[in-house]
Formats: structure tokens, sequence, C-alpha cells
């Protein structure tokens, strides 16, 4: 079965900028073929403003968000795989969707569990309450 991911950050990109809302995307910096402008990076992490207003070019698909934006003046094209996509939310009242860390396969097969082994005794706990951004300037 195909990610979810691609199709819910289309979704709420859309819903987004339907509400009048500023859509902001939080990225694994470090995930590899992002290119992003490393010195606007902290953490490992950047966030990006991706409103129609602050981005030329925006093409988002099931494999990766591209555009172009400008950083410090400065023109760059970005390319981020969906995979390297963290979270996205509107700025102005930081409702959207934070998702898990995904860890690239580097081409290793995806995994199949055994289905002669018994399912895990340990569960881990899930989390309690809301979940919250923090924007990093």
């Amino acid at each position: 079965m195909n990610s979810s991911r691609p199709y819910l950050v289309r979704a709420l990109y859309e819903w987004i900028v339907d509400n009048d809302c500023t859509p902001h995307m939080l990225v694994n910096a470090e995930f590899p073929s992002v290119q992003v402008p490393q010195g606007f990076a902290n953490d490992g992490q950047i966030v990006l403003n991706v409103s129609p207003a602050a981005v030329r070019h925006l093409h988002m698909d099931n494999d990766a968000v591209s555009f172009e934006g400008r950083f410090g003046g400065v023109p760059h094209t970005l390319y981020v795989p969906v995979a390297a996509i963290l979270g996205i939310y509107a700025r102005e009242n930081g409702q959207g969707m934070v998702f898990e860390l995904e860890t690239p396969l580097d081409g290793e097969e995806e995994f199949e569990p055994d289905d002669d082994l018994p399912p895990p005794d340990d569960e881990p706990p899930r989390p309690s309450g809301r979940p919250s951004l923090k924007v990093v300037k």
C-alpha cells in the first residue's frame, strides 16, 4: 500500500491556504536527497514557508515537494522527498499534522514480518496529550 504522507501533505497544504493561513513545512534537512540551504537548518531541521506568496513553481507529488524560494534574498531551488517532511502546519494557529520520523531504506527491501513469529508482548506506550510544534527561527 502507498504511503498516506504525500496525500496528507497535499490535502493539508490546500486546507491551510484555503483558510488564508501560511503553510509551513518542518523538514529533516539531513535526510538523503534533501536539497535545502544548509546554512538555515537548525539541529538538522528546517522550517520552510511554502505559501504561494513565498515560493515559485511549487510541485507536490507522491515522491517529493520541490519549489524555488529565497533565503536571505538569494534564490534557491529546493527538493524535499516526502519521507523527509516531519510536519505541515499553519503558522498563524499551529493547526496541521506531525509525521513520524522515517529512516531511509538505502535500496533495502521492505520489511515483511514473519507470520510464524508471535506478536511482540511489549507495545510502546501511546503518546498522550495534543502534539505541538515548536517553530525554530
